[in-house]
């Protein structure tokens, strides 16, 4: 029994020995390095680790330090100049979980691809790190990032665990690209749910508050967000920018508050925007609401060639109809108001009220093949109850044919300029007269146009304007079915005999004032030159008495 005695004594010295020997060598350059080589040989991981360092007036604390740690063929999921491992009685049960961990002066990377780390602990604390997350929905990339998890139990392609509260700060940090400093961030991760209890960051010269939460589906709720002296450049179009809005199942914004930013990006411009967005959701290309509302203005907002100085919208929203209460803006030097409803069912915009003032307005260079195009498949229809046009001036500077439209004003009621995708005047009346007009370099006065539209035609009951020292009238009426077949009955008196050759009709050999009588036919359809499809006769008679009548058979006099 002595010798049984001694023989364990004696073993449990050795043991201590060792014991003590494998406690002082892993505390060397040499320890630390026989210890990483095992771990790569033994597993598919790359460890790495300087020496470790313990002190027996913190007996329950580990630090190592210059620690690597990733899958081998991948990025480093961790790289930290010291880890301090907090222990417990725990590690008697449950060796791999620990206290508290501590990763100081390195970087993070969470990523599918990331290696699981195989410590998890009560508390996951990160002090000076910077966070990287490549490959994912959020491309983030944060640097000294200060905070904790709590509890840490990372697993594959989660590093910060499926359940945690969190809290983090930031010096700085790009998300998707949109940089941000100060960044404060409070919440918790329920599996695929994140609540953000508290967001706070400096961004674009300005500041974001708000709290918000992702479902597990993907879809976002924002309870309350507010940006403030935001100063925003991108190389983004406004549909790239806006893009992530759309990309999501479904956006909910109970309050969105915007106050004095400006934004720029590729052929778009916001400058001191003020914006309130309250009780909408956005999903499946379209919104969803039972009350909410939209409050902006601006200062200027530009998109493309347009450029509207002062907006004022506001629009409250229901689950069929946008009613866009107010709309009001100075454009082209001039006035634009209205007011209406977007019918979503019908895709129908529904205006009561369009008003145009003051207007300085040049037609774009292409605004007939613009006419001609049908429109997108979300905008079926347009109607304006009311529309009224006071004092514009309205120029067309087409070399073929250029116009001018000085004092323009206007009234029309209950008229259809969309249907089925296409731009027209589908029903409804309307009249223009302007103070002066110039057609194809020939200056008239007075010009006047009455017309009305039906399912069938359109019938000009009136068409006038003074020329010379006479007058010319007409009438017409052109057909509504695709061919769009067109006629006009035009009388002049003393009016300069050749007025309608800059117009289209051959010169007659006639001089100074006389009198016209004008009969034609044509062909209006799209995509189909006018000129072949025109027959009719001209009869004119000068002021002594001459007469000359001809008659154009596909776009052609015979002799002229």
């Amino acid at each position: 029994m002595k010798f049984l005695g001694k023989l364990i004594i004696a073993i449990l010295v050795i043991v201590l020995v060792l014991l003590l020997a494998a406690y002082l060598l892993l505390q060397t350059r040499w320890g630390a390095a026989q210890v990483s080589s095992w771990v790569n040989e033994k597993s598919d991981y790359n460890f790495s680790f300087e020496e470790m360092d313990h002190r027996w007036a913190s007996p329950t604390h580990v630090t190592l330090t210059n620690v690597t740690f990733g899958r081998k063929g991948q990025p480093a999921t961790l790289v930290a100049k010291n880890i301090d491992i907090g222990l417990s009685s725990r590690q008697f049960s449950e060796p791999m979980h620990v206290d508290n961990i501590l990763l100081q002066n390195g970087t993070l990377n969470i990523s599918p691809d990331a290696a699981p780390l195989p410590f998890q602990a009560d508390m996951l604390q990160l002090s000076d790190m910077a966070l990287n997350s490549p490959n994912t929905e959020w491309d983030l990339h944060a640097q000294r990032v200060n905070g904790g998890v709590k509890p840490w139990q990372p697993t594959k392609g989660k590093v910060l665990g499926s359940t945690a509260d969190i809290q983090f700060s930031a010096g700085s940090m790009t998300l998707n690209g949109v940089p941000a400093t100060n960044v404060l961030l409070q919440g918790a991760i329920n599996n695929e749910q994140v609540t953000l209890s508290t967001i706070g960051a400096d961004m674009a010269r300005g500041s974001l508050t708000g709290n918000a939460n992702r479902l597990a589906d993907g879809s976002w709720q924002i309870s309350s967000l507010r940006l403030n002296d935001i100063r925003l450049q991108t190389e983004k179009s406004i549909t790239d920018f806006l893009a992530p809005l759309t990309t999501v199942p479904s956006l909910k914004i109970d309050n969105l508050e915007v106050t004095d930013a400006r934004l720029e990006g590729k052929d778009w411009a916001v400058t001191d925007l003020d914006l309130s967005l309250r009780n909408l959701t956005l999903a499946n290309g379209g919104w969803q609401s039972d009350d909410g509302r939209l409050s902006m203005n601006a200062s200027d907002f530009i998109i493309g060639a347009l450029h509207l100085n002062d907006p004022i919208v506001n629009v409250d929203f229901n689950q069929q109809t946008a009613s866009l209460r107010q709309f009001t803006s100075r454009w082209e030097r001039g006035m634009v108001r209205a007011s209406g409803e977007w019918q979503r069912n019908e895709k129908k915009l529904a205006l009561d009220e369009l008003v145009f003032a003051g207007l300085e307005y040049t037609l774009p260079a292409d605004w007939k093949a613009l006419w001609m195009e049908p429109l997108p498949e979300w905008l079926n229809s347009v109607s304006i109850k009311k529309l009224t046009a006071n004092r514009n001036l309205v120029i067309d500077i087409d070399p073929a044919f250029p116009f001018q439209l000085t004092a323009l004003d206007g009234t029309a009621n209950n008229i259809e300029l969309v249907r089925n995708h296409q731009w027209g005047v589908w029903s409804g009346n309307l009249t223009l007269n302007a103070a002066a007009a110039t057609f194809n370099r020939v200056d008239v006065r007075r010009p006047s146009i009455s017309l009305n539209a039906t399912d069938s035609q359109i019938t000009i009951t009136e068409l006038s304007a003074f020329a010379g020292e006479g007058m010319l009238e007409a009438t017409g009426a052109i057909s509504q079915a695709p061919q769009r077949n067109a006629a006009m009955n035009l009388r002049g008196r003393a009016v300069p005999v050749n007025v309608l050759q800059q117009w289209g009709w051959p010169a007659v050999p006639l001089e100074g004032n006389g009198n016209l009588q004008l009969s034609v036919t044509g062909n209006l359809a799209a995509q189909t030159p006018l000129k072949p499809t025109v027959n009719g006769t001209l009869q004119a008679t000068s002021a002594d008495g001459k007469q000359v009548q001809q008659t154009m058979q596909n776009g052609e006099v015979p002799g002229a």
